[in-house]
C-alpha cells in the first residue's frame, strides 16, 4: 500500500506516516506543491491524503494531476476550515474519497486511508488480471 500525504506541517505530517507506516504502508511525505506533482508523475498511489488549504501552491490543482495520472488514486482531503464543508468537494473533484478535518486522530485518519488504499490495491489487482487472462 502506497500513501502519498501532502501537508505543509510536516510534524503533522510525520504523526501520520508514522500511524500508517505501522499499518504496513510505504509513506511519503511532501510539504509543497510541486513535490506532489513530481511524486505523483514519479511513482503510483493507493491513496493521496491532501491538505485543502496550501499556502504554496493548490491542492485542487495537485488533486486534476492526481486524477490524470492516476485514476485509481483515492484521494482524501483533510482541512481546519469549513470550506466545501456542503459537500460540494464531491463534486469538483472525481476521486475525493473522504474530507476530514485536521484535528481527526491520526489512529482515525490511518484507519481511513487504509481501508481507501486496499481498495485501490483490489481494483489494481483485478485489472492486472484482467489484462493477462
Amino acid at each position: 500500500m502506497r500513501i502519498l500525504i501532502v501537508q505543509e506541517n510536516l510534524a503533522l505530517g510525520d504523526v501520520w506516516a508514522n500511524h500508517l507506516r505501522r499499518m504496513g504502508a510505504e509513506v511519503e511525505l511532501v510539504s509543497a506543491m510541486d513535490e506532489a506533482v513530481s511524486c505523483i508523475l514519479k511513482s503510483s498511489f493507493d491513496v493521496i491524503v491532501l491538505d485543502l488549504v496550501l499556502k504554496t501552491g493548490s491542492a485542487l490543482s495537485i488533486a486534476d494531476v492526481a486524477h490524470l495520472c492516476q485514476p485509481e488514486a483515492n484521494l482524501i482531503f483533510v482541512t481546519d476550515t469549513t470550506f466545501f464543508s456542503d459537500g460540494s468537494i464531491f463534486a469538483h473533484v472525481a476521486n475525493v474519497r473522504a474530507m476530514l478535518q485536521i484535528a481527526t486522530p491520526p489512529e482515525d485518519l490511518a484507519a481511513i486511508v487504509h481501508h481507501y488504499a486496499q481498495d485501490a490495491s483490489r481494483a489494481r489487482v483485478g485489472v492486472n488480471s484482467q489484462a493477462v487472462g
